[in-house]
């Protein structure tokens, strides 16, 4: 993008601005020194990271798409059934390009996922030197703050797209500040969506900043937001064409739409409550009141801006969705983005003072400060998720789970197994063996990624949650534990997979009316969108229908359903 009024100042201005501050003249540090103070943040999370590698489960869902994808099954879960399993679109692809030279994916992303996590931090602070155009001395206060964190350390391993966000949301702001004008930065700044779908509200407030900043020709403004949306534009046509849905299959399982303000706030006071997150942040706002801007270094206002702003929006959101179940994990991009202006700061009374705080508090929490029910689920059903696969898995560093600690699972993987070997059609409904419609093995198991671990790929691993089982996905939601609130009775899996006898505790009129309903009305279309041969008529038929099927539930009783729709 061409500007037509420049943002970046002539260094001696910048030097200029950074003596006049009533602190006194700043002392230049060696170019060793700048070099350091960039890495060593990197660095420092690099060894938290390390030290508490690990994998979760939800990084295992990942993995069998990707290994679906190697095979030629394309971007499913379980082959012969098109289901976007993957929220983080650019992670899932990134996981293949590492897969393809025989590198072992789960590897692959808890490894991954600690140097994108590094990557962020070095490119946080030089875009913290770039805001404030200085090679004078600065200080750490930011990067305290989340180096301080226990959740920080988890989340830049655990095989999901976490660490990916962090690099992205760095370099985006870096790129911000220091070229806001070219298309290169417009492309970056658009990617938000296809890191998670809820980063689109930073991509908007990226780009909204862009062009306060560079303030363009009408054209200029046209052509850089379509090379911001070109990505994502075309990947979105890709997935209603492919899958049928507007979103990826979690948002749908999860009701991305919905708001749940009452649960989304415990879930913030679970984060921000035991580690006192008030305290830093009341020291950071202290030293940028405008009663301290005599004594402080303030910088540019929009490039400075626009990360708290984004970052409020992310915590707004998470917030209004009802968190996450994972402790922490849905509120670190962020808590990242609004400390961004402030990852290292200029030398000078008033910062010194606020870093000499946060630093004590920093040595408190990193060393004593953590959630009272490490390795277990808490209340509200948070949980310290990378405690539980710990103990689960007996491992310090669990990375394909055998959950040695956890006798279910292990009993769940026994079957998988002689059922595979078996080679007969088995329908493992609630582990008990039954004949199914398929010539290979279907497993249904809550913990997806175990399940889609064990289960071969030409299997099908079936969650009643409906991560990646869009019949359970569009069921409705029922009271239950955040992100795992909707339960697809059992009588629904028979109907769809089954044959053969009934199970026993199985009702013959539910699974009657079941089958009934899945031959009716939009649940048939939902059938057809997502297991039908994929034609051209097939993906337009997908696209114009995306909307409504985004946006049908079902009722779980299937005599119910078949009411509503087959008019019975």
């Amino acid at each position: 993008m061409t500007p037509t009024h420049s943002y970046i100042r002539e260094p001696d201005a910048a030097l200029g601005l950074l003596n006049s501050n009533r602190g006194g003249p700043l002392t230049t540090p060696r170019p060793y020194v700048r070099v350091t103070l960039c890495l060593l943040p990197a660095l420092l999370i690099a060894v938290a990271g390390f030290r508490r590698r690990w994998m979760s489960d939800d990084g295992h869902i990942y993995v069998r798409t990707v290994r679906q994808i190697l095979a030629g099954n394309g971007p499913v879960f379980n082959a012969g059934e098109r289901a976007e399993s993957s929220t983080g679109t650019l992670w899932q692809w990134l996981l293949a390009l590492a897969g393809l030279p025989g590198i072992d994916i789960a590897r692959a992303a808890m490894y991954g996922g600690l140097l994108l996590t590094a990557a962020g931090f070095a490119f946080a602070s030089l875009g913290a030197l770039r805001l404030y155009s200085t090679d004078r001395t600065v200080l750490p206060l930011g990067c305290l703050v989340l180096l301080a964190l226990p959740p920080v350390w988890d989340f830049a391993t655990s095989g999901l797209e976490t660490g990916l966000a962090t690099c992205w949301i760095a370099g985006a702001w870096l790129l911000l500040v220091a070229r806001p004008y070219s298309v290169a930065t417009s492309v970056v700044l658009g990617l938000g969506p296809l890191v998670r779908p809820d980063l689109a509200l930073v991509s908007a407030v990226f780009l909204g900043a862009q062009w306060l900043m560079v303030r363009p020709s009408r054209w200029t403004a046209l052509g850089g937001l379509g090379a911001a949306m070109a990505l994502p534009l075309a990947y979105e046509i890709f997935r209603v064409g492919y899958y049928g849905q507007l979103m990826p299959l979690p948002g749908v399982t999860k009701e991305a739409s919905h708001s749940l303000w009452t649960r989304g706030l415990f879930y913030l006071t679970d984060f921000a409550g035991p580690y006192l997150l008030w305290m830093p942040a009341l020291l950071i706002v202290v030293a940028v009141l405008p009663s301290s801007r005599g004594r402080t270094v303030m910088p540019p206002l929009v490039p400075a801006l626009a990360p708290v702003v984004a970052g409020l929006l992310c915590w707004a959101y998470v917030i209004k969705v009802g968190g996450d179940f994972m402790h922490g994990r849905m509120l670190l991009p962020g808590l990242l983005l609004m400390l961004l202006p402030v990852f290292l700061v200029p030398l000078t009374r008033a910062w010194a003072m606020a870093t000499l705080g946060v630093a004590l508090w920093a040595v408190v929490c990193a060393g004593w400060l953590r959630v009272p029910y490490a390795g277990l689920i808490g209340p509200g059903g948070v949980a310290d998720e990378r405690g539980v696969y710990v103990r689960q898995n007996a491992a310090p560093h669990p990375l394909h789970h055998s959950f040695a600690g956890y006798d279910a699972n292990a009993d769940y993987a026994r079957l998988v197994r002689d059922a595979a070997r078996a080679g007969t059609p088995t329908l493992l409904l609630a582990r008990t063996p039954v004949t199914a419609n398929s010539p290979t093995v279907t497993g249904v198991y809550n913990t997806l990624g175990f399940s889609g671990t064990v289960v071969p790929l030409n299997g099908a691993a079936l969650d009643p949650i409906g991560l990646a089982y869009p019949l359970a996905a569009h069921s409705e939601r029922i009271p239950g534990r955040v992100g795992h609130d909707k339960r697809l009775p059992d009588a629904w899996i028979f109907a769809d997979r089954g044959d053969g006898e009934l199970p026993a505790g199985l009702d013959p009129a539910g699974v009657a009316a079941a089958r009934r309903a899945l031959g009716c009305g939009q649940l048939a279309e939902l059938r057809a969108a997502t297991r039908a041969p994929m034609t051209p008529d097939r993906f337009w038929r997908n696209i114009t229908g995306s909307w409504e099927r985004t946006s049908f539930r079902f009722p779980n009783d299937p005599v119910l359903a078949e009411k509503k729709l087959c008019g019975g």
